[in-house]
């Protein structure tokens, strides 16, 4: 079994990071696989909406979100991580993932998947609630810890003094590697995932 673990941060090895490494590790710890994938530095587009991706499988535009896609298809698990900006995730991050859950969605779908947000001081928890909606639309269990998924510091240094949030990422780790055990377990014991229902969208103005 492998998670996989996304850095929203523009900073390689800064605050979100420390706390992925903190999550990473305790997988490791029991027993499962895990890969960080770094969105770096360079700009990722937000979605036009030009509906390529229902014809090809894939979004037009030759960046992350295409590798990271196939790389989803092989993983069991999901963890993003992003610092704070302005209350909510980066921008590369929201772009990535708006991108990913639009064009290759169900590479994730009905796998566990968490969030982590990383701030100075304040915006969190509209963070990690922002971040936590795309997996409750794309039929995803939501791996949750002793408290809300979050870091605090200005500098990694300071992120591993924030021992209450260091201890709600290892927390956060263990529960991820029992829900994939146990779904694991599941699997072998011929419980697959539940039948799907053909969608039925409503629209509110007509």
């Amino acid at each position: 079994m492998k998670v996989l673990l996304v850095n929203g941060s523009a900073r390689l090895k800064g605050c979100t990071y420390t706390a992925l490494c903190e999550v990473a590790k305790t997988l490791e710890e029991n027993g499962i696989e895990t890969e960080l994938f770094q969105l770096g530095a360079k700009p990722i587009c937000g979605c036009i909406g030009c509906m390529s991706c229902r014809k090809t499988g894939e979004c037009f535009m030759n960046d992350k979100v295409n590798e990271f896609a196939k790389m989803a298809k092989e993983a069991d698990g999901f963890v993003f991580g992003s610092p704070v900006h302005y209350a909510s995730a980066s921008g590369a991050l929201t772009s990535f993932l708006d991108r990913v859950f639009f064009s290759a969605g169900a590479n994730l779908s009905y796998k566990p998947g968490a969030s982590i947000t990383s701030a100075r001081r304040g915006g969190t928890t509209a963070t990690f609630d922002q971040l936590n909606k795309y997996f409750t639309i794309n039929n995803m269990p939501v791996v949750s810890s002793q408290y809300w998924n979050m870091v605090h510091g200005n500098t990694p240094e300071e992120t591993l003094q924030d021992l209450e949030g260091m201890q709600v990422m290892r927390i956060l780790g263990k529960n991820m590697a029992w829900l994939l055990k146990c779904i694991e377990l599941g699997k072998q014991n011929g419980i697959g995932i539940p039948e799907r229902e053909e969608k039925v969208a409503t629209n509110f103005i007509r």
